[in-house]
């Protein structure tokens, strides 16, 4: 056993083998121990200034603990250990720095609970986290801005309970989830100026133990930081939270849903769509002739755990009083697991998609197998103006019978009746039953899309 392995962690998002089918490098850097204890530091020190500024420390403690704490300085054994005895890593970090800081020491966490601290670290890590699903974002809907401009018209079957219904076009599907992509990144916005916000307001959330200073510091603190102010201490009001983990719920259960229809579309029977090939990848172990669809899979896999997520979050919004006695801590397992969860499937989907094989012909195909009858509809509007609404109607059904009898076209069965025959001719009779000729308001649906996605962007 190589000593690689032997420190192996125990979940996809950490593991050896399955990280970077669940998650991506960029994300899990956010949410390390190292830059999450980085983030803890960075709030203290940018308190010891903001206290400074506001003339409740001395300039020249801040100015100490600015340069004296530094992450390469931790001791991060010892710091487990304590946290493991006091069940929170503020007050164990908190030792640390007072002795690196010598008498300036004593100025360190000035006014704050541990909760202040962590909470305002666990912002600084959302926004950085919410910069990367909004550059991913962004990046998947030109992918399908790009795929919904190439299929404006390609034909292939609509289908609803899993049965071909009406005709479509790809750019169409497309251009659906253009459209949902869209809807998330104006969310992404809105999200961040009620999440963006400072967690700054003492023990019990009041700020009394600076007094008359408590508002001006909180201020002088989140301009250090670059958040804003929130009308009232957020500690146990867990809603800005609870709504970041539901949208990374709602972006990826988009996801899952686009990674549904490709899995269905690239099955054998369909066999309209295909993920890129890598030589390999979807190989199976006995069966060489298997190219399973391994992103659509993980993308999948990742919409189901971010709900869970998602939901507990809702359930840590219950919490008592002043100061939670336990709801708060599931947010430490939720958060950082939907994140590095919805960067791994905003990657797959950016891979699936940027190279995703369309067999146009096989939709054609697909969209020819029903003879004619996908189209009945288009029939029956088309001959009613000639023959009667209500009579158009029967004549369809009854065509329609003698081709699922007979196995002969819907444009066979309609030319050997003379109803239709006295008012439309063999020509007019197939474009009637063309599939490609009923695609309904489909292309004009991918242009408004395009042009809507186009608008928000700019």
């Amino acid at each position: 056993m190589t000593s690689s392995f032997a420190s192996a962690a125990s979940t996809v998002v950490d593991s050896i083998l399955f990280r970077d089918a669940f998650g991506t490098q960029h994300m899990r850097d956010v949410f390390s121990d190292r830059a999450l204890i980085q983030r803890y530091i960075e709030v203290e020190v940018a308190l010891a200034r903001a206290e400074a500024r506001c003339g409740v420390i001395p300039s020249e403690a801040a100015e100490v603990i600015a340069r004296e704490s530094r992450l390469e300085r931790i001791d991060f054994d010892h710091m487990r250990h304590e946290t493991d005895i006091v069940g929170y890593p503020i007050l164990p970090l908190v030792h640390q720095l007072v002795a690196m800081c010598g008498e300036a020491g004593r100025y360190i966490h000035w006014g704050a609970t541990t909760q202040d601290i962590m909470d305002t670290a666990n912002v600084l890590q959302v926004r950085a986290a919410l910069d990367i699903v909004e550059a991913d974002v962004t990046g998947l809907r030109r992918i399908l801005a790009e795929l919904s401009r190439k299929h404006r018209d390609t034909p292939m079957a609509g289908r609803t309970h899993l049965q071909q219904a009406l005709p479509v076009t790809f750019g169409y599907k497309t251009a659906i989830w253009l459209a949902m992509f869209d809807r998330h990144q104006e969310r992404l916005a809105e999200l961040k100026k009620r999440v963006l916000v400072v967690e700054f307001a003492g023990a019990a959330g009041t700020l009394a133990s600076l007094g008359a200073k408590g508002f001006e510091v909180q201020q002088a603190l989140a301009e250090e930081l670059g958040l804003d102010v929130p009308a009232t201490t957020w500690h146990v009001a867990r809603d800005g939270f609870a709504e970041t983990v539901n949208l990374l719920a709602l972006i990826t259960g988009s996801l899952g849903k686009i990674a549904l229809d490709i899995m269905i579309m690239a099955s054998t029977e369909y066999a309209e769509v295909y993920e890129p090939f890598v030589k390999g990848r979807g190989a199976s172990s006995t069966m060489p002739q298997k190219r399973n669809p391994i992103s659509s899979e993980l993308m999948l896999a990742a919409s189901k755990a971010v709900r869970q997520h998602a939901g507990l979050m809702v359930d840590a919004m219950v919490q008592d009083f002043e100061r939670a006695t336990g709801p708060w801590h599931a947010e430490w397992i939720a958060m950082p697991e939907s994140f590095i969860l919805t960067a791994g499937a905003l990657h797959q989907a950016r891979f699936a998609l940027g190279g995703l094989i369309v067999d146009t012909d096989r939709m054609r195909h697909n969209l020819g197998i029903s003879r004619g009858l996908i189209v009945a509809e288009a029939v029956m509007m088309g001959l009613a103006p000639a023959i009667g609404r209500q009579q158009a109607h029967d004549v369809v059904y009854d065509a329609c019978r003698t081709a699922n009898d007979t196995g002969c076209s819907l444009s066979e069965a309609l030319a050997a009746l003379p109803a239709v025959t006295r008012h439309f001719d063999r020509a007019a009779i197939d474009r009637l039953t063309d599939p490609a000729n009923y695609l309904g308001l489909a292309p004009q649906m991918v242009d408004r899309a395009l042009a809507l996605s186009e608008k928000s962007a700019a």
